[in-house]
């Protein structure tokens, strides 16, 4: 009974995400109606009785309420110092210096299509700095897009690759790093270092090749004519109203993850940094080198705000998002479909190998169809910890191909905001760019499943 309803509520609650609704409030409701109806029908509790308020409907929102507190005061002021921080990065213009600046030595080579591909690697190494996925593909999409239609590239070769960079989150300082590594037990840059890079150094070769073959053929396929034109040169959609600071602000970006590396146990271990401490100290370069260049303290004291709207606009989209997504899963605990699901994968023989699959699986079907990868990761990410525990796996095992999953799924869907994005920029459309993307996002999630169980199983 506890799994039927589950499929019903979770089904009811995909739907409203697919058709736009808010998916925060649709994941609170969907998991306070599953810790209700489990109450209701005897399937288990919300709280265990020492701490539960004494009236079954306020344990719902005491629930939230503390999961809400160890959030916001911990991962969460981690995520909130990360988005304020790329905020400001993007307002000062350093995001677009370091991407203008790395983008050059690609020109030497002369097929496009290796161009294409360099590009997309070079993309997949921005992103340890740039953490948005669809920011990053806003700031290719000015800079790097001009220069691959100029090489003779179809605008929908160019659109596929520059919306497939990060397709694997693999930043340390990204927000569903930061959760995986919390949920898992492991500090952030170990985790980084340990896990996530030993499989994106598999996967990004593999979907570099895929998008050389794959945009090659496509472009054949459809009758498109490799005619290179002359003078192509960065460009920006908006250049009279982008700021155009110099080169050498191609470096603020990157100062926090230098400093989380530096002094960590790959570096200095008698110096103690964590990712919260690097933004701050990288803000406070950044505001430095700006009032050096600029001279105007008033600016450069204004400019803050942007630092602390980004805090902000974490908070009400991404944590929240989080706290959602562990109440929807309190809720899918409370009423049993968790066990029931575990019991059913043993007796079946899936045994942890199984498991990891059947939620890679869910992890990818639900990226797809609900346009976003952090929402199904959000919610599963929490149960993850107990099913690896009953299958005698490190949840690490189990968090990683899930969380690398949900990003490269999440370029398969024409509903996502990069692919919108960078399909609304180049001129195409979102469809017809996915038919692009799936061949290589496939490839990714096969690659970064075996490479999983290669490394770590």
């Amino acid at each position: 009974m506890g799994v039927v309803i589950s499929l019903i509520v979770t089904f009811w609650a995909g739907y409203l995400i697919v058709q736009k609704y808010k998916p925060q409030p649709v994941l609170f409701v969907a998991g306070m109606v599953l810790m209700f109806t489990a109450v209701a029908l005897g399937l288990g509790t919300i709280l265990p009785a020492k701490e539960s308020t004494g009236l079954m409907l306020f344990d719902a929102f005491e629930f939230i309420k503390k999961t809400l507190s160890s959030r916001a005061a911990g991962l969460g002021l981690n995520i909130m110092a990360v988005g304020g921080f790329a905020r400001y990065m993007d307002h000062i213009g350093a995001s677009r210096a370091l991407v203008k600046l790395t983008i050059r030595p690609l020109l030497a080579l002369r097929s496009p299509y290796i161009v294409l591909a360099g590009a997309w690697i070079l993309g997949m190494c921005l992103g340890l700095a740039i953490n948005s996925a669809s920011g990053l593909a806003m700031l290719l999409m000015v800079t790097v897009f001009p220069i691959l239609t100029s090489l003779g590239v179809s605008r929908l070769s160019a659109v596929a690759a520059i919306a497939t960079t990060l397709c694997l989150d693999w930043s340390p300082s990204d927000t569903g790093t930061i959760l995986a590594a919390t949920t898992a037990g492991i500090d952030p840059v170990m985790y980084w270092v340990k896990y996530q890079v030993p499989v994106a150094m598999v996967v990004i070769p593999v979907v570099a090749v895929l998008h050389f073959f794959t945009q090659k053929w496509m472009d054949k396929r459809d009758g498109h004519v490799v005619q290179p034109s002359e003078g192509y040169a960065v460009q920006s959609k908006d250049g009279a109203e982008q700021k155009t600071p110099p080169m050498f602000y191609a470096i603020l970006p990157v100062i926090p993850l230098a400093l989380i590396l530096i002094f960590s146990d790959l570096g200095i271990k008698t110096i103690k940094m964590d990712i919260i401490k690097a933004m701050f100290i990288g803000l406070a370069i950044a505001m430095l080198v700006d009032f050096i260049r600029t001279r105007n303290g008033k600016q450069v004291f204004s400019d803050i705000q942007v630092f602390f709207d980004g805090l902000g606009m974490q908070m009400a989209n991404v944590i929240t998002l989080i706290v959602a997504g562990e109440t929807f899963a309190k809720g899918l605990t409370t009423i049993g479909t968790i066990d029931t699901i575990i019991n059913s994968a043993q007796a079946s023989g899936f045994g942890a190998a199984g498991m990891i699959l059947v939620m890679i699986t869910i992890i990818a079907v639900c990226s797809v169809i609900m346009g976003s990868g952090n929402a199904p990761f959000f919610a599963f990410a929490a149960l993850t910890p107990a099913v690896a525990a009953k299958m005698s796996v490190p949840a690490v095992v189990m968090l990683l191909p899930m969380h690398f999953a949900a990003s490269a799924a999440r370029a398969i869907s024409p509903i996502t905001a990069v692919i919108v994005v960078s399909s609304s920029m180049g001129g195409v459309s979102p469809f017809d760019v996915v038919k692009r993307t799936a061949i290589p996002m496939t490839g990714a999630l096969i690659t970064l499943t075996i490479a999983n169980f290669v490394f770590f199983y």
